[in-house]
């Protein structure tokens, strides 16, 4: 028989959006450089993306209908510093009106200050194999929040920032892109006027510098948007499967566990939460991750459909960097909607035996507000809690939306 079960007061219900994903023609970014070359292995480009941009308002005031009290988003680099050591107070003015926009809803803004993208002039430069990019990314915090951290409610220095490492360790991708090898990566780094061995945009660099990049920049991004004098939580977001071993795999997955989960959760024991995202299960052989089994459900992204997996990677997030928790992202890109629905019930059972069992866990964050752009899959898979139609760039809400915001109002659901 169901039960009713109440989430603490105080829970965070949100969504969440990424710059490139949803704003458009960030031209002065690295993905958009890499989406423009002949060849590339993005099926499309960014283009106008969802318009957020110019939408925001429209956008933030769905989510306050809808019930939710959170919205998760980043502010975008490559804009705000288009040149080394060039701050631009136009872009920053448009933050601050995003910012604002989110308050005067009663939508408590949680920002994020690096979702992939990057300055051209970063990725040209040694990029995230290249340490002083750690020291570059701390003066950008810390002169971004002093602009913004007035309106800012919480923070995430960097999202996902264990990903190459992750993929590279369960054998999704190469140690690094040999511009040798690679002509369109090759003529992307020349467009920019960069050296291709120079050239190293997140995801595509060597993955194993660029997580010890990524860790260093967080231990000096977090103190430096603390400086801004305003009190606000920091943490920082993982890339977090839910990991089980297949036969002959103990000793892969452990290792994958060390060198892309555990040493991010150690550097997280200095912060006020760590985020988890989590998306499906991997089951890991010898050689790293297997491939879903036959017959077994997939999502549009070819995951296999695992809500379950989002209780594990609390357990073990929380166990081992021993601060709060806040899902900063679980969701699925379904054609079928009502399979959302089935996916995020099952994920929020997961959330509520946590909470049951004592784990701080402070809130649920859905990946996404809006169908958007699925980096090199184009704008075909649909995560969105909206439909975006791309021609005309209207928004749908689905009946999943409405099904969560109801969740989200009550602070309650049956389980």
């Amino acid at each position: 028989m169901a039960e009713r079960f109440n989430f603490p007061d105080g829970f965070a219900w949100g969504t969440a959006t990424a710059a490139h994903q949803v704003e458009g023609n960030n031209v002065n970014s690295d993905y958009w450089v890499i989406e423009h070359t002949p060849r590339t292995p993005f099926i499309e480009p960014s283009g106008d993306a969802c318009d957020q941009y110019h939408r925001y308002a429209e956008d933030i005031a769905m989510l306050a209908q809808l019930g939710f009290n959170t919205y998760r988003f980043s502010i975008e680099w490559a804009r705000i510093e288009p040149e080394e050591g060039h701050f631009s107070r136009a872009e920053l003015d448009h933050y601050r009106r995003v910012l604002a926009a989110c308050h005067e809803h009663r939508i408590a803004p949680m920002v994020t200050f690096h979702h992939f993208t990057s300055p051209r002039w970063v990725a040209g430069d040694g990029g995230w194999d290249d340490r002083k990019t750690a020291d570059r990314f701390a003066r950008y915090c810390e002169h971004a929040a002093k602009y913004l951290g007035d309106l800012i409610a919480s923070a995430c220095t960097i999202n996902e920032a264990n990903l190459g490492a992750y993929q590279y360790l369960i054998g999704m991708t190469r140690e690094r892109i040999d511009p040798a090898r690679s002509r369109w990566f090759s003529e992307a780094a020349r467009r920019i006027g960069a050296d291709p061995n120079r050239f190293a945009p997140y995801l595509m660099c060597d993955h194993m510098k660029a997580r010890d990049t990524m860790l260093e920049a967080h231990r000096l991004a977090a103190p430096a948007i603390k400086s801004c004098g305003h009190r606000f939580p920091v943490g920082i977001t993982l890339a977090l499967s839910d990991f089980q071993a297949a036969p002959g795999g103990a000793a892969r997955l452990k290792k994958i566990r060390t060198e892309c989960q555990d040493i991010f959760f150690e550097v997280a024991r200095g912060d006020d939460f760590v985020g988890v995202q989590t998306y499906t299960r991997d089951r890991i052989g010898p050689d790293g991750a297997l491939p879903p089994e036959p017959g077994v459900e997939k999502t549009m992204m070819g995951y296999e459909f695992w809500p379950e997996a989002l209780e594990g990677t609390i357990r073990r997030a929380s166990t081992i960097a021993q601060v709060p928790v806040i899902v900063t992202e679980n969701g699925i890109a379904a054609a079928d909607d009502s399979r959302r629905v089935e996916y995020v019930r099952r994920a929020l059972n997961g959330v509520a035996r946590c909470i049951k069992d004592g784990i701080p866990l402070h809130g649920y964050i859905y990946w996404s507000m809006l169908d958007n752009y699925e980096w090199n899959s184009g704008y075909r898979p649909t995560f969105g809690l909206a439909a975006v139609d791309f021609k005309t760039l209207g928004r749908t809400i689905r009946p999943s939306a409405r099904w969560l915001g109801e969740i989200a109002r009550a602070n309650a659901i049956e389980i």
